[in-house]
C-alpha cells in the first residue's frame, strides 16, 4: 500500500515535490489555504485586466525547462513563451534611461555607448558569470543542503576566490559610471541581499540576466501555475483549496502521525511543507520545534514588498514591459531595508507592464499596471502609508515617463505586510523568504528535513537553494529525492 503524504501550501516547490513523489508512487494530497493554487504566485483579475499577484519575471527558463522534461514534457507542452525585447528598462532621471536588448552584441553595445571600454569588461564579466552559473545551476543547486562537503569540489575549491569577495566590489573596481553599475548589481536583488553582502560567485545572476534573458509566459506567471498543477493531476496529486492546516501531529515515537486541517484529523504517514518555515513549525508542539523565534529572528530576510495592482484607462507611452525606476540613490534605499529597517523617503520601485507584450492581460486599448516598492519586513503597515507611496511613486511615474498616468486609473488594489501576514502566514511578512548571503547559503540555511520529529520535510525559499521561482522548483525535486530515500 503507497504511503500517503500530506503538501502544505501550493506554491511552486510544493506543486514541484507533488509531481516527483506521485511519480515515485506515494499517495499526495496538497492542502492549500486560500481559494486558488499558487501560493504567492496567485493571480488578480477585475474588469478584464488580469495581474500575476507575485513573480512577475521569467529568468532561467533551462531550469522550467529541466523540469517538465523530467516528465518527459516541455514548457512548450503547456505554454508558450516571448523573450522580451527589451528585457528591461532602467530609467535613472527625465529623459535618462537604457534599455537591456535580447543579446548579449546589444547589451555590449548599449554598456560601450555609455563608458568607452566597458563592453570588453562584460565580456570577461560575462564570461566568469557563465562559468558560475555553470557550476550552480548544473550542480551545487541540486545538492540538499546536509553537509558542508557538498560546496567543495575540484571547481569550486579554483573558484574560492569569488565566494571572498562581493558582488559589488567586484562591480565598481571594473565600471566607472553609476548606471551601470546599477544594472549589474540589479540581478543579485532577485537574492535577497545587498550586493555588498552577497558572495561574487552569485554574479551567476548576471548570465541568468544578459545571456538567458527575460521572458514572458503568454497569459502570465500564473501559466506556469496551471502548468505543473496540470502535470501533478496527470500523475494522481489531488488539491485541496480552503483547507487550512491547523496542527501538525506527532506521536508518542517522534513520528508523523497526521495533521488537523479546517477541525478534522488526517492520518498521514508524511507531511511536507511548502509554506513559510517559522509558520510551520509554529504548527508544532514546541518541544517539537527545531528553530527558536530567536534563530529566526538572527536571521538576514530578503525584502518585503508594496505592492499595488492598477487599471489604467488607456496605452501607456515611453516604458517597457518590465520598467525598473533607479533615479534615486540606492544604497540609501537599500539601508532602510537592511540596515535600519524603515519606510524609504525616497524609494526605488519596479513597474509591470504585461500587456505591452501581451493583448490578453487587459482590455483593448487600455493597460496594466504592477508597481513593486521593495522594503523592510515587519514595518508598520496601514492604509494612510499605502495612499501616500502610491500618490509618490505615481508622480515619479508621470515625471519620468512624461505622460499623465493619475486620472487614467480605473482602479488599484494594494497589498503589502499586513497580507503578507494573513494571506501566507509570512514570517514578519517577508516577500521573498531569507536572503543569500554567505552565512545563509547551502548547509547553513534551515534544513529540508526535521532532525526532531520522522518524516517531516520542509521545502520552499526559505529553506534550500533559496529565494526565487526556479530555485524554488529546485527546492521541490530536492525535498522528494530525500523523501524517496528515506521510505523506499
Amino acid at each position: 500500500m503507497s504511503k500517503k503524504i500530506a503538501i502544505i501550501g501550493s506554491g511552486f516547490s510544493s506543486m514541484s515535490a507533488a509531481s516527483y513523489l506521485a511519480r515515485s508512487g506515494f499517495e499526495v494530497n496538497v492542502y492549500e489555504k486560500n481559494k486558488t493554487l499558487g501560493g504567492r504566485a496567485r493571480q488578480l483579475k477585475k474588469d478584464g485586466f488580469t495581474f500575476d499577484m507575485g513573480p512577475s519575471w521569467y529568468w532561467m527558463p533551462d531550469v522550467f525547462e529541466s523540469f517538465f522534461n523530467d516528465f518527459g514534457k516541455k514548457t512548450a507542452d503547456f505554454y508558450k513563451l516571448e523573450r522580451l525585447d527589451p528585457g528591461y528598462q532602467v530609467f535613472f532621471g527625465e529623459n535618462e534611461s537604457i534599455c537591456i536588448g535580447d543579446s548579449l552584441e546589444k547589451i555590449y553595445d548599449v554598456f560601450e555607448k555609455e563608458e568607452k571600454g566597458s563592453s570588453e569588461k562584460l565580456k570577461k564579466f560575462i564570461k566568469t558569470a557563465n562559468e558560475n552559473y555553470n557550476i550552480a545551476i548544473k550542480d551545487l543547486v541540486y545538492r540538499p543542503g546536509i553537509s558542508p562537503l557538498e560546496l567543495i569540489t575540484p571547481t569550486t575549491i579554483k573558484k574560492i576566490k569569488y565566494f571572498l569577495s562581493n558582488i559589488k566590489r567586484d562591480v565598481c573596481k571594473d565600471f566607472v559610471s553609476p548606471k551601470l553599475r546599477q544594472i549589474l548589481q540589479f540581478p543579485v536583488l532577485f537574492l535577497g541581499a545587498k550586493p555588498s553582502e552577497t558572495p561574487s560567485f552569485y554574479n551567476f545572476m548576471n548570465y541568468a540576466d544578459f545571456g538567458l534573458g527575460t521572458w514572458h509566459p503568454e497569459k502570465g506567471m500564473y501559466s506556469i501555475v496551471e502548468a505543473m498543477s496540470s502535470l501533478a493531476k496527470s500523475l494522481g496529486v489531488k488539491f485541496h483549496t480552503e483547507s487550512n492546516v491547523e496542527k501538525i501531529l506527532v506521536n508518542d515515537s517522534r513520528n508523523i502521525a497526521g495533521i488537523k486541517i479546517n477541525g478534522d484529523i488526517l492520518e498521514v504517514d508524511v507531511v511536507l511543507s511548502g509554506a513559510d518555515y517559522h509558520h510551520s513549525e509554529s504548527l508544532l508542539d514546541k518541544k517539537y520545534r527545531r528553530y527558536s523565534n530567536a534563530y529566526w529572528d538572527k536571521k538576514v530576510f530578503a525584502p518585503s514588498s508594496l505592492l499595488f495592482y492598477i487599471g489604467l484607462n488607456k496605452k501607456v507611452e515611453n516604458v517597457s514591459h518590465h520598467s525598473l525606476f533607479f533615479d534615486v540613490d540606492f544604497d540609501k534605499h537599500a539601508s532602510t531595508i537592511y540596515d535600519s529597517p524603515s519606510w524609504p523617503e525616497n524609494p526605488l520601485f519596479y513597474a509591470n507592464f504585461p500587456s505591452i507584450s501581451d493583448s490578453s492581460m487587459a482590455p483593448k486599448g487600455k493597460e496594466a499596471c504592477f508597481i513593486l516598492v521593495p522594503i523592510a519586513p515587519g514595518l508598520e503597515d496601514t492604509k494612510k502609508i499605502r495612499d501616500h507611496y502610491l500618490d509618490l511613486v505615481i508622480n515619479r511615474l508621470e515625471k519620468l515617463t512624461h505622460q499623465p498616468i493619475k486620472k487614467e486609473i480605473l482602479f488599484c488594489e494594494s497589498f503589502c505586510i499586513n497580507d503578507f501576514v494573513s494571506e501566507y502566514n509570512s514570517y514578519k511578512g517577508n516577500a521573498y523568504g531569507l536572503a543569500n548571503t554567505l552565512f545563509q547559503t547551502a548547509f547553513l540555511r534551515p534544513k529540508l528535513k526535521s532532525k526532531r520529529v520522522k518524516n517531516l520535510y520542509f521545502t520552499g525559499q526559505l529553506t534550500v537553494p533559496g529565494p526565487g521561482v526556479p530555485p524554488a522548483i529546485i527546492s521541490g525535486k530536492l525535498v522528494s529525492d530525500l523523501i524517496s530515500k528515506t521510505n523506499p
